[in-house]
């Protein structure tokens, strides 16, 4: 199953595939030259689909709990001040994905979508520090009546050149619903109330829509 947001990328690649392919058989008499262009080709077309892949998630609904949004490795867990939105200290923890991820984006919690924004920006490497105010990106924040206010952030990398954001203000979030999509490599930052129980560790790998990464009784 793949991703809406890769349907049209996917089909160019099909096309321009099949083509090389033809091309390569054509105009290359060398049979090894030939052989290895062809398997380019097709491991690059594999690597495109491995890349929209959107397999289907299996999220407990909990108000308590928040999960992750993405695929990917925590990299930061640290006490920030949130000055966008919240104006206060929160827990930041920070998920980045490789272009080997899967790349949608899922509400990490159920509630009232209370702020959506986009935001232009440079395209840093993901993990440098200034990524989370300088890069492109978005911010959404979730208002659940059990947990309070969440706030996820997808952040562009130096190779994501597009980010997709569903969320509108005053609309419904289903916990590890479809939220949107980050094309090729990037980083998303989710921000938490100060007393919420983390459950995650650095380096740790996590799933969207099914790690919990945070609960709050």
């Amino acid at each position: 199953m793949f991703h809406k947001e890769g349907f049209k990328i996917i089909f160019i690649t099909l096309i321009s595939v099949i083509i090389g392919v033809l091309a390569v058989d054509f105009l290359i008499e060398i049979e090894w030259l030939r052989m290895t262009l062809m398997i380019g080709l097709i491991i690059f077309l594999l690597l495109i689909l491995q890349f929209f892949r959107n397999p289907k998630r299996h999220t407990k609904l909990q108000d308590h709990t928040c999960v992750s949004p993405v695929d990917g490795k925590v990299v930061v867990i640290e006490e920030v001040f949130e000055k966008e939105v919240f104006n206060e200290k929160c827990i930041q923890v920070s998920v980045f994905m490789s272009p080997i991820n899967v790349h949608v984006t899922r509400y990490p919690i159920s509630g009232n979508i209370s702020y959506s924004k986009y935001h232009p920006g440079k395209y840093l490497v993901a993990w440098h520090p200034k990524a989370s105010e300088e890069n492109e990106r978005t911010t959404v924040v979730v208002d659940n009546k059990n947990f309070g206010r969440i706030l996820y952030r997808q952040i562009a990398g130096a190779l994501a050149k597009r980010i997709v954001n569903y969320a509108k203000e005053n609309d419904s979030a289903t916990q590890g619903a479809d939220s949107g999509f980050i094309k090729f490599g990037s980083r998303v930052d989710v921000f938490l109330p100060l007393d919420a129980d983390i459950k995650v560790a650095l380096n740790q790998k996590v799933r969207g829509g099914e790690s919990i990464i945070a609960e709050r009784v």
